[in-house]
């Protein structure tokens, strides 16, 4: 055909031989390989791909290779493999831009080239979404339009061809008072639906057009675009007046100069769009206000002082006035107006001889609970009116001791304080109390407040008892101490003053007749009289009290112990006067230390003096005596005796450990036999026979030495 028909260009060679040009195969509509007559290409083939394959040939069967070339004004789509012929497509296809694409391919065999001009055509793809036109759309519809008329059109393109470019119509809004024609664009008004300018001044419609849809890289795709549609509602006169901004509340403040607007301007209470005047007037003023016929702001004709009410309710009328000038429709509405006071005084405090800030007074410590301060003559005064002269009271830094009646106060109120906690009057932990009385505001936007400073001096009463500093005193004296000793001094303090701080001591208990105290330092000391025995009595205990002025007293308790002192000597006891010492078996002697304590009633035990010296040994701590180690027969203790006697005497010592020391020594008789000597003894003896006893022991006082000496020896004569 004559849109694609291709132009042949020769260029012949004439060598000495002849050479024949090469040539395209022409393949006709549909090919993709061939010399590109009659080709066309989807505008949304990918960036890269093989797209089609020139072909030819050379009748001399030489080799040959492809080109493509395009305008220099144009751009460069497509690219050859010269040997192969594999055209690929290089740059993004648009239909909407460019719709046929011009191109010169090229087939040489070295020597001859023959080129040809073609036409690609660029085919459709669904790649454009629809646009509206002429916008933005804004319509003014009057609200008394019928129903179901037509209010306005929209219009919407879509580039595409075929049904990717064809655009229907449709509301976002399903329930909206208005329909729209999805083929011509009309919008409509519903055909039961109305509109009301004072409902609904605008109104706002959502439309899409959307195209009928197509392929795009290979698969389905739908593309829509939407609109918004602003539609005025123009107010027409369809209303009677009416107050719009109820209630209407005026205010007239102590300041207002008469006749010049103390109250505001109502909104206005007609159709704001109504094209028709209006007149107002007032009821009920008792010609304390005034109306402008025409504005409606009322105004004040009197001083506000003058004015007899605190609230006045008026009634304000509008009437509206048709062309021709008669009266039309006419609304009603109340106006409340209230004089207002001004908040241009702060509470005040005042005393007995008018405005004060600073109350003293003199009080006991530790008032009774609930009791109220009789001595402050306090009133608070606001000069306000109504809530202006409202404000709290409160005391500030009295730290829970007080509360303050009454909390809220309107205009005027005595003060009354009251005690709240008795136990943090004290006297002793301050002997001033400071606070401040404050009043503030309640629902001012001021919030004007004032404050009086409140000093109360505490003065003291007996109400501390005497305190010692321990509730035990401990004390250790020797038990030889002279009457009249220091034992230990007590310490109790009562913080209250005067008198009633001053403190007397006494004891009393079963252990305190040895002892005395000095009733104003608590010294305490031993009777003149007193002799103390460690080892009668040991240990002393009793209480001291302390009193003071008014009888209020504490008491605290005395242990007070004797010190031993090394006063006794050791004394051997009558337990030990008859002993019969067996062979292998040792006796013992004992002696008491009456004193209490160690050391000096531990005893030490001794031998001072034996003929032969090496025969017994001595338990110095038990007093256990038994024969040496190598006397374990008679016979061994006859071989070392002159006479081979077995009856000893010897001189043993009980020493304590006391500081200085005391001993005692005594002289100690013993007869030693062995196990079977003493049975035959014992029979013989219950047989009728009278054996001397020759194993009596006896511990003798060295005072009667010479007594027991001459015993002795008679004893060793007789036998």
């Amino acid at each position: 055909p004559s849109w694609c028909l291709g132009v042949r260009l020769f260029c012949v060679l004439l060598p000495a031989q002849a050479n024949f040009a090469p040539h395209f195969f022409d393949n006709g509509v549909g090919s993709t390989n061939g010399n590109m007559a009659l080709f066309s290409l989807p505008e949304d083939t990918p960036v890269g791909s093989h797209v089609y394959t020139l072909n030819g040939t050379d009748p001399e069967g030489d080799p040959i290779s492809y080109h493509i070339s395009f305008d220099p004004s144009a751009r460069s789509v497509f690219s050859v493999d010269p040997t192969f012929g594999n055209i690929t497509l290089v740059e993004e296809l648009d239909r909407e831009r460019e719709d046929e694409i011009e191109a010169i391919i090229s087939i040489s065999d070295g020597l001859n080239l023959v080129a040809e001009k073609v036409v690609i055509l660029v085919t459709d793809a669904n790649d454009e979404a629809p646009r509206f036109i002429q916008e933005p759309y804004v319509v003014l519809v009057p609200e008394d339009i019928p129903a179901g008329s037509s209010i306005f059109k929209v219009h919407a393109v879509d580039r595409d061809t075929g049904s990717g470019g064809s655009v229907t119509y449709f509301l976002q809004n399903l329930h909206s008072p208005f329909a729209v024609d999805r083929h011509s664009g009309v919008l409509r008004l519903q055909p039961e639906a109305t509109l009301d300018y004072e409902r609904s001044r605008t109104h706002y419609i959502t439309v899409v057009a959307k195209d009928g849809g197509g392929r795009f890289h290979g698969a389905d795709v739908v593309f829509s675009a939407t609109t918004t549609v602003t539609v005025n509602v123009e107010d027409v006169q369809d209303m009677a007046p009416v107050f719009v901004g109820t209630p209407y509340y005026g205010y007239v403040y102590e300041d207002t100069l008469p006749v010049g607007g103390c109250a505001p301007q109502p909104a206005s209470p007609l159709d704001a769009s109504c094209p028709d005047p209006w007149c107002f007037s007032v009821t009920g003023s008792d010609g304390a206000f005034e109306i402008n016929e025409t504005s409606g702001d009322i105004s004040v004709r009197q001083s506000p002082a003058q004015l007899q009410r605190e609230v006045y309710e008026l009634h304000v009328q509008v009437t509206e006035i048709s062309p021709v000038g008669s009266p039309a429709a006419q609304a009603i509405v109340p106006v409340t107006i209230r004089i207002v006071d001004l908040n241009n005084h702060p509470p005040t405090f005042y005393g007995e001889s008018g405005p004060q800030n600073r109350f003293e007074l003199s009080m006991n410590e530790h008032p009774p609970q609930g009791e109220i301060l009789r001595g402050l003559k306090i009133t608070v005064n606001d000069s306000d009116q109504g809530a202006n002269a409202k404000f709290n009271l409160q005391l500030v830094g009295a730290r829970g001791i007080f509360r303050v009646v009454p909390q809220t106060v309107l205009n005027e109120a005595q003060v009354t304080i009251i005690v709240e906690n008795s136990a943090a009057i004290d006297f002793e932990k301050s002997k001033v109390l400071t606070f401040k009385l404050l009043a503030v505001e309640v629902n001012t936007p001021e919030k004007f407040s004032s404050t009086a400073d409140v000093v109360i001096q505490l003065l003291d009463t007996n109400d501390n008892v005497p305190k010692f500093n321990s509730h035990y005193y401990v004390a250790r004296i020797p038990e030889n101490a002279p009457g009249g000793s220091s034992v230990v001094a007590v310490t109790a303090v009562d913080p209250d003053t005067g008198h009633w701080g001053e403190v007397k001591y006494s004891i009393y208990g079963t252990g305190a007749d040895l002892f005395l105290i000095h009733p104003s330092t608590g010294l305490i000391y031993t009777q003149p009289w007193a002799s103390l025995d460690a080892e009668a009595t040991a240990r002393y205990n009793f209480f001291v009290k302390a009193e003071d002025m008014e009888g209020k007293y504490s008491v605290a308790e005395v242990f007070i112990t004797l010190s031993d002192v090394n006063d006794h000597c050791p004394q051997f006891g009558n337990s030990i006067q008859k002993k019969t010492m067996v062979l292998g078996t040792p006796v013992k002697i004992e002696a008491i230390d009456e004193d209490a304590e160690e050391p000096n009633n531990l005893v030490d035990y001794s031998i001072t003096h034996a003929e032969p010296a090496n025969v017994f040994d001595i338990d110095a701590h038990t007093g256990e005596i038994w024969l040496k180690n190598s006397i374990r027969s008679l016979d061994a203790l006859h071989n070392i005796t002159p006479g081979r006697d077995c009856i000893w005497s010897l001189e043993v010592q009980a020493k304590d450990r006391g500081s200085p020391s005391f001993s005692t020594t005594a002289l100690l008789k013993i007869d030693i036999t062995d196990a079977e000597v003493r049975r035959l003894r014992y029979m013989k003896r219950d047989q009728g026979l009278f054996l001397y006893p020759h194993c009596q022991i006896a511990l003798l006082n060295l005072s009667n030495m010479n007594l027991y000496s001459r015993v002795f020896q008679g004893a060793a004569q007789a036998s």
